[in-house]
């Protein structure tokens, strides 16, 4: 089970046009969002990732809106665990389990919950969080980290296990930015 005292959120590389172009992007967009904003309230450690923004732009405003006094790590790398800088912020945290967000499933996403399961982490991939261009590249990156060993939930799901009882002004925060 996940627990607050042990999980960080990661976002990768949800960017300018690249991420205009995703497959659903306004289910993506939306469940980022309460990602995020649910992270806050939940107090996890948040990990923010953008592949070379010069070129691709800036991470988009639903995300950034809600993550404060922080700024991205910026990475070339697929894998943004290859990225020391974000390692080390990894490392800081002290958590071992890794919720993780972004795009594309199949490249940035894949390459970068591949190595932090291949280093130790508990990962789960945010199902309804993640995306690609292709509907079909998503779900092939789904199947083969699964196959893997890395776990799959979906927002809400991740959400209520980290709540874990149905009471109290967390709780309520929660209900709120879900409905």
């Amino acid at each position: 089970m996940l627990d607050t005292t042990n999980t960080a959120l990661m976002i990768i590389d949800v960017q300018g046009k690249l991420a205009q172009i995703m497959d659903e992007k306004e289910a993506l967009f939306s469940n980022l969002e309460t990602m995020v904003k649910g992270a806050n309230i939940l107090q996890l450690p948040t990990l923010w990732v953008e592949q070379l923004p010069d070129k691709l732009g800036a991470t988009i405003p639903q995300i950034t809106d809600h993550i404060k006094l922080q700024e991205p790590v910026v990475k070339n790398t697929f894998s943004a665990y290859r990225n020391p800088e974000l390692t080390a912020a990894l490392k800081a945290t002290g958590c071992k389990n890794v919720l993780v967000t972004g795009i594309e499933a199949h490249i940035c996403v894949y390459q970068t919950v591949m190595d932090l399961h291949d280093a130790g982490y508990h990962v789960e991939v945010i199902s309804d969080a993640v995306s690609s261009r292709n509907p079909q590249n998503k779900q092939l990156a789904l199947d083969k980290m699964q196959h893997a060993g890395v776990r799959v939930t979906c927002t809400e799901m991740a959400l209520f296990e980290l709540q874990s009882i149905a009471e109290g002004e967390r709780f309520k925060q929660i209900l709120k930015i879900i409905k």
